[in-house]
């Protein structure tokens, strides 16, 4: 079983990304099962076969605690550590191929609290990858793909996993897309970019950030896809594959 975990800032499409892997591996004859990890959430575009919020419920801990809601939400993300054994055996029981787990919508809950990286740690799979989506209409200015980028660095850290960085909503971006692509492979189309902004001083940090994110190996490729049409999902599943189980989409 390998193990594929979403991750990505509040809106970015996080749990479509999800639902779309599910259907991939299912038209190509996989078994996938999805696992969602965020208790907040109110509906989703898909029916996780293993829910933290079976374990967990935000509401019962506000009434209980006399919580708010962002108090609620942050002592739910710590105990989804607690419930680990639970979902890991509901899990092994299914015996999937690939479970593709749908992280907090907040990612800091998830990946900036002791929490979320013991999850990742102690979760028994085979292979495990993260898959960062770059919410396409929060990237499509270069400082806030600096932006962005750096934060896809930072969960990386702290999860100590091998990552993948996917554009969601390409088909919001039809005038910007190509220029978006050309910054996560060229230096020297980021810097051009950089130029054109009005501020000249974020823009000179900017391009400092950039050339050390550069320098440092940090930069990856960014593969754009479409959850309404499929798009560019060929080329990200070809990418997990290269991490999960060396190219091989499936395994026997």
């Amino acid at each position: 079983m390998d193990a594929i975990f979403i991750t990505g800032t509040a809106g970015s499409g996080k749990s479509a990304l999800t639902s779309r892997l599910i259907q991939w591996y299912k038209d190509n004859s996989a078994y996938p099962v999805s696992l969602n990890l965020d208790p907040g959430s109110l509906k989703l575009p898909y029916e996780p076969d293993v829910d933290v919020r079976d374990y967990i419920e935000v509401n019962t801990l506000m009434e209980k605690y006399d919580l708010g809601p962002n108090g609620s939400l942050v002592m739910a993300s710590d105990l989804i550590a607690t419930r680990l054994d639970e979902i890991q055996t509901e899990v092994n029981e299914l015996n999937p191929d690939y479970v593709i787990i749908d992280t907090p919508g907040q990612i800091e809950l998830f990946a900036f609290r002791a929490s979320g990286p013991y999850f990742v740690t102690n979760f028994q799979a085979d292979n495990k990858a993260s898959l960062f989506a770059f919410d396409g209409m929060l990237v499509s200015s270069p400082v806030n793909y600096i932006s962005i980028s750096l934060l896809s660095s930072a969960v990386k850290l702290r999860l100590k996993m091998a990552q993948v960085n996917a554009l969601t909503k390409r088909d919001l971006l039809l005038d910007r897309l190509q220029d978006i692509l050309e910054w996560s492979t060229s230096m020297t189309s980021l810097e051009k970019s950089l130029d054109s902004e009005k501020d000249s001083e974020y823009s000179l940090l900017c391009k400092e950030i950039a050339r050390s994110y550069s320098l440092g190996g940090f930069a990856e490729d960014l593969f754009a896809i479409s959850n309404l049409t499929m798009s560019g999902m060929v080329n990200l599943v070809a990418a997990l594959a290269r991490i999960l189980n060396q190219g091989e989409e499936v395994r026997d």
